[in-house]
């Protein structure tokens, strides 16, 4: 018998899943996920593992509950670990109470993985204390949408309009005119500070405030759409002093990542830290060139070398597994100069316990032939590991230059097998090289970046894109991912 994890996947920032969440994600054999878990979270399950779409959207369930109990007995019958993935925490107003109960008359073993409710998270996100010395000190949790199928509310409306300082419901849009209206005319004052929070923690966050009496018609000539929170009590007044998340430099934009996906991550934490929301496009993928008898020959031979040039963070990478294949690490480079294009090739190479001896100030091929005339290449033999297709700039310098060039074709870079969806509504498309613009407006045309802002990682990008006829609005000052984002930022806060 296998065994069922409930797990909270939290409000939707995908950084607010716990440690012990993401740990099962990762080692689940069958994932089943709610329409308010973060796809991105998808992204750490492992190769192979059966994911399932449980739906559950407002008045649209794609899978009714009790079918979703079976299919938790059903895929737990055998050896498996199954993951069911659920918004916020399973045991508040998530139906996990129910799930557990099933598995538990079923006989088979669960365990419950709590998440961050958005009924806390989504109101801190819009600078909203739900307790506070001076404001408030108790605190209610309410179902906006009760079962149909009870005869009668459970809800003791008199008590809460009457009680608590500050009241959280969830799922209540749909319902807010009559919640608002029922408060009042249990003894809520019309004027008690209110709002509604759509699509909490997350960039298309938006929120509405008013009272109790104006707070249904500003949502719905807002045009909002759920999931959203709705927060009444004092505490609502706190947001303008408060409302940190909506002023970080990115805030709301919606940015395409377009690198290959194992290398999208970090430079969408670094957009998501800024309060964007990323969206991944990957239009190349990196395959290693195997088997490669010339880079093995090379690392058997890799005293007899002066110097090595690594021009991309894939290079390093696949370099240094062919290193560990040939039974060698690092230290078989003692007294061979190594040189970095950049900033995060130099961190590649610190993973292996290699520290450049060179970078140059400018990213470029250009930039390390700079840095080559002040080292000198005559006599000396350069071992340079890249990609197939790739700028002859530094070759052509040490062979002009009397120098002597291995040049070692070690990965390809692909148009993905698996090609995303068009992007749709995003604000800014990023390059983060020739490759990348290449094979973007071979997949998708260059008609869809009409009226989108395109930022370039460095002048050679922007090259390749202006020849295509693309207008580039931004430029990062240096070629990486930080600078880039820098760039993006100082474009809209000169807007």
């Amino acid at each position: 018998m296998g065994k069922v994890y409930l797990v909270g996947a939290g409000p939707g920032d995908i950084k607010l899943i716990t440690l012990r969440g993401l740990e099962l994600i990762r080692r689940a054999d069958v994932i089943i996920y709610d329409n308010l878990v973060n796809k991105g979270l998808l992204e750490f399950a492992r190769a192979g593992a059966e994911i399932i779409y449980a739906g559950k959207k407002a008045s649209c369930h794609e899978l009714p509950q009790r079918e979703i109990n079976s299919l938790l007995a059903e895929k737990a019958s055998g050896n498996d670990t199954v993951v069911r993935l659920k918004g916020g925490d399973p045991f508040i107003f998530g139906r996990g109470g129910e799930e557990a109960r099933h598995l538990a008359k079923k006989g088979i073993s669960f365990d419950i993985v709590p998440g961050i409710t958005s009924a806390i998270s989504v109101p801190a996100y819009a600078g909203i204390p739900l307790t506070h010395r001076e404001h408030a000190s108790t605190v209610a949790f309410i179902t906006g949408h009760e079962d149909e199928k009870k005869g009668a509310s459970s809800i003791k409306w008199h008590e809460l309009a009457n009680g608590p300082d500050t009241l959280v419901f969830l799922m209540g849009m749909k319902n807010l005119p009559k919640i608002a209206r029922t408060l009042i005319d249990e003894g809520k004052s019309p004027d008690t500070p209110a709002c509604v929070i759509s699509s909490g923690t997350l960039a298309a966050q938006k929120v509405v405030t008013g009272t109790l009496s104006t707070l249904p018609e500003k949502v719905r000539a807002s045009k909002i759409t759920p999931p959203g929170i709705i927060v009444v009590g004092d505490v609502v007044r706190l947001r303008d002093e408060l409302n940190w998340f909506e002023h970080k430099t990115l805030f709301g934009k919606r940015i395409a990542v377009t690198r290959s996906r194992h290398q999208s991550h970090k430079f969408g934490e670094l957009l998501l830290d800024r309060g964007a929301e990323p969206v991944y496009i990957p239009t190349i993928d990196i395959e290693p060139i195997v088997p490669n008898k010339r880079l093995r020959t090379a690392i058997d031979k890799i005293a007899t070398f002066d110097a090595i040039v690594f021009t991309s963070v894939n290079a390093v990478s696949i370099f240094f597994e062919h290193m560990r294949g040939s039974g060698k690490d690092a230290r078989v480079l003692s007294g061979i100069k190594v040189i970095a294009i950049g900033s995060a090739t130099t961190a590649q190479l610190s993973i292996y316990g290699v520290n450049a001896d060179i970078v140059p100030e400018i990213y470029t091929s250009e930039g390390i032939v700079s840095v080559l005339k002040d080292l000198g290449v005559a006599d000396k033999r350069f071992l340079i590991p890249r990609a197939e297709q790739a700028r002859d700039v530094i070759i052509k310098y040490i062979s002009d230059n009397g120098g002597t060039c291995s040049v070692i074709p070690i990965y390809r870079a692909e148009i993905p097998t698996s090609v995303a969806s068009p992007p749709d509504d995003v604000d800014v498309v990023t390059f983060t090289s020739s490759s990348t613009a290449d094979n973007f407006i071979m997949l998708y045309g260059k008609k869809i970046l009409k009226d989108r802002i395109i930022a370039s990682i460095g002048p050679i990008t922007t090259e390749t894109l202006v020849k295509a006829g693309i207008k580039v609005d931004i430029e990062a000052k240096r070629s990486d991912i930080p600078e880039l984002v820098r760039a993006i930022e100082e474009y809209f806060e000169n807007k």
